[in-house]
């Protein structure tokens, strides 16, 4: 089953500076469990979209007000729920952050 980790932490805070995930990394590319993944730049470079009424409507910048913003995210498969858990409690934004596991959809064809 795929998981989506969205990584999130306070972006003024000095832990969310720093680059990469070091060994967590080359730990679950050595487990095959990464499918992809990437920082994204800071939440003041965001640009929310909405549709309302057929009107394009345009903010820079994130549309929820709070603290804590997506800093990354990383597409996992395992087996499970308990596993994809594990892995995102080793990833080193758990100890400043939060991160989101949330299962992907899947869509089965005819």
């Amino acid at each position: 089953m795929q998981y989506l980790l969205m990584i999130c932490g306070d972006e003024t805070a000095a832990e969310h500076r720093n680059d990469g995930c070091g060994d967590w990394g080359e730990e679950m590319e050595r487990r095959g469990v990464i499918l992809g993944g990437a920082g994204l730049h800071p939440p003041g470079d965001a640009t929310t979209i909405r549709v309302r009424d057929g009107e394009v409507l345009l903010t820079d910048g994130p549309f929820a007000e709070t603290k804590e913003q997506i800093g990354g995210y990383c597409l996992i498969e395992c087996a499970d729920l308990d596993e994809a858990i594990d892995i995102a409690s080793r990833h080193p934004a758990a100890a400043y952050g939060t991160i989101e596991v949330r299962p992907v959809l899947t869509f089965e064809h005819p």
